[in-house]
């Protein structure tokens, strides 16, 4: 197993590529070496099998979908009010849509999950971490409504953005930061 940590990185995000353009099938080790312009066979000499490099691309994606800590840090500034909430939420979908690839990629890797379990089990503890921290910060920011309210909005705002990346012509004639602020404003109470 080669042990090049860069052209690992290399060789998933190029994998991550390949999985949004051409889905779970498309994903071979000649298309990610093609991908990654690297040499016939270098995909093989890093991962065992297609398994291990989903599985990979599943741990990958969301060290690319992370917000820099930064970042994070300067949008949970302002007081906790629901207004801040739309402006998260906002932010949100920038940088997913800034992720574009990614994301597609990520709602690939969901499907393959339910085929391939190391890949479910990567899925399964990378999103339910990712909720867990979400949920505390949200409990722990001050920002307006509890524990339920802040499910209800991860599942609206995952279904927004399902429709928007997937099939966006059915919301076309919709203003996307005015989805945003519909949603948040349905589901977060008033301050």
């Amino acid at each position: 197993m080669a042990r090049n940590p860069e052209r690992r990185i290399a060789l998933v995000d190029a994998a991550i590529e390949v999985l949004a353009r051409e889905g779970a099938r498309g994903l071979t080790f000649r298309a990610v070496d093609a991908e990654a312009g690297v040499p016939a066979g270098t995909a093989s000499n890093y991962f065992v099998n297609r398994d291990d490099l989903f599985t990979q691309a599943g741990a990958r994606i969301h060290v690319r979908m992370t917000p820099d800590a930064a970042e994070a840090e300067v949008a949970m500034r302002p007081a906790p009010t629901r207004g801040l909430y739309v402006d998260l939420m906002r932010w949100l979908v920038r940088r997913m849509a800034a992720e574009r690839t990614g994301y597609l990629a990520f709602l690939e890797l969901r499907l393959e999950a339910t085929r391939r379990p190391a890949l479910a089990a990567e899925l399964n503890r990378a999103v339910r971490a990712e909720f867990d921290a979400n949920r505390m910060l949200h409990l722990d920011s001050g920002l307006p409504g509890d524990s339920d309210v802040f499910l209800t909005l991860y599942l609206a705002m995952t279904g927004l953005m399902l429709e928007h990346f997937t099939l966006p012509e059915v919301l076309a004639d919709q203003e996307l930061d005015e989805l945003v602020a519909t949603v948040v404003h349905r589901i977060i109470p008033e301050d």
